[in-house]
């Protein structure tokens, strides 16, 4: 799988996404990602892909076209890829979209600064509007790897087991359960018993148990959502 990201920062996102599991996959060769820095098309000395805005306000806004340059340097090589500009006023990105991005040989993740980027060029390109959340943020470099690395880890050999994709939050509309190590116990709290018992039809019950009840408690939205679709099954 192959990630491509136009950005103003190269260096900022490709050195958080060469650390841990996502670095590792890029050295076993399952995910691939670059960073384009959409100054190299600039077309000007001094490398400005920024100007005032048609119409007065704060702040300045990207140009089109070095964006619609640094797209058509990517598109030479892959065939119509998906592209992601990040902004608060997409749709929420989750699990779901992740999985379903999953399955996708290319994604450009486009990252606006300044005031965001001329509408004309996302016109022409964007076709995922996606938000992390109703909040604000000086770029889209860090929606953009937390995107990369959301889907990276669904990506078939990039987690150490398969089986960790499965039982993490939100893969089935909850909320993970509480999980333990070594010692047993600490400070006084010992691990439930069920977990050291070896019974794995009822560690399963009590996990499914445990969260139901932590996702009632966290996120009651979650829950009232999962409710209403097994109860219609």
């Amino acid at each position: 799988m192959n990630f491509h990201i136009l950005t103003l920062f190269p260096d900022m996102v490709m050195s958080g996404l060469k650390e841990s599991i996502t670095g590792r996959a890029m050295e076993k060769g399952l995910i691939n990602i670059n960073a384009i820095n959409i100054r190299d098309f600039a077309g000007n000395k001094y490398g400005h892909v920024d100007d005032y805005t048609y119409g007065g306000g704060a702040g300045m806004l990207m140009q089109a076209e070095p964006v619609y340059k640094a797209y058509k340097f990517v598109e030479e090589t892959v065939t119509k890829p998906r592209v992601l500009y990040m902004t608060p006023q997409g749709k929420r990105f989750d699990q779901k979209m992740a999985e379903e991005l999953s399955k996708e040989d290319d994604i450009i993740l486009l990252c606006g600064h300044y005031e965001g980027i001329d509408e004309r060029v996302l016109d022409m390109i964007v076709t995922d509007h996606v938000s992390i959340g109703d909040f604000v943020l000086t770029g889209g470099e860090l929606p953009a790897m937390m995107i990369a690395d959301a889907v990276s880890r669904l990506v078939p050999g990039v987690l150490g087991s398969d089986e960790s994709a499965v039982y993490e939050s939100f893969y089935d509309g909850l909320l993970e359960y509480p999980q333990y190590t070594r010692p047993e116990e600490f400070m006084g709290v010992k691990v439930p018993e069920v977990l050291l018992s070896g019974h794995h039809k009822n560690i399963e019950k009590w996990r499914h148990e445990q969260a139901l009840l932590r996702t009632k408690e966290r996120r009651p939205d979650l829950y009232e959502k999962y409710v209403k679709e097994h109860d219609n099954k």
